[in-house]
């Protein structure tokens, strides 16, 4: 018999050799399963994240929208525009009876941008700007006397109390004047008090706090405090 040891011995290598490539080959098709799951994986984050996205998107323009809704120029300059003019009205209605119809307020909501090319197409800026006007034109708030001053923010306060009533849904129940008298001459003083007297229907009470004797006298029930070395004395006068 021929020797074959030699061709068994090339035959055992290339098997070996086989064995070693199926080897390779299991250990790459491991490697691929677990690619295969890693890309299973990515892909349903990527679903999950897609969906988050658009959902991100979706909630974003809501809060867009009612960013834009509750900004500055949304609901509440809306209302204001809304407002502006009756609160002007009863703001010149309150003031005609302080200043013999010699003075009147006017909200301005909107003016234009200042700009160095001044070019036509300038967009307007959104603010709040009160002009007061007498019988010489308007002019700046800072340039009326105290008295003229005291009467324009008492009319715009009053008006404003009785739009926020108005607005709440309840009525005024009482008014609470605390000095400024001060800077009132006694015909500024007898209009103030013809207006509050004029006022006093829609009040169930009106206190005014004053140390001006010619003012307090005007008012036929007061409360006078009076200063001793005991401490303070109060007389209710009807």
């Amino acid at each position: 018999m021929p020797d074959r040891a030699t061709e068994i011995q090339t035959l055992e290598q290339h098997i070996q050799q086989q064995r070693r490539k199926l080897d390779e080959q299991f250990a790459r098709f491991g490697r691929l399963q677990q690619q295969e799951q890693q890309q299973e994986q990515l892909s349903t984050q990527n679903s999950e994240l897609k969906a988050q996205l658009q959902t991100a998107r979706q909630q974003t323009r809501v809060y867009q929208e009612l960013a834009q809704a509750f900004g500055k120029n949304g609901i509440q300059a809306l209302m204001i525009e809304n407002v502006l003019p009756q609160l002007e009205a009863t703001t010149n209605q309150i003031l005609s009876r302080l200043s013999a119809n010699q003075l009147h307020v006017q909200f301005v909501t909107q003016r234009n941008r200042s700009s160095k090319s001044k070019t036509q197409n300038a967009k307007p800026s959104e603010t709040l700007d009160i002009l007061i006007a007498d019988t010489r034109g308007t002019r700046p708030y800072e340039t009326y006397s105290g008295g003229e001053a005291f009467r324009v923010n008492f009319a715009i306060r009053l008006a404003l109390a009785r739009l926020l009533a108005q607005r709440s849904g309840t009525a005024l129940q009482m008014l609470i004047v605390d000095e400024g008298f001060g800077t009132q001459d006694q015909e500024g003083c007898d209009r103030l008090i013809a207006a509050i007297n004029a006022i006093a229907p829609d009040f169930a009470c009106i206190l005014t706090v004053t140390h001006m004797p010619y003012f307090k006298e005007a008012f036929s029930a007061r409360i006078e405090v009076t200063k001793t070395q005991e401490g303070s004395c109060l007389m209710l006068c009807i």
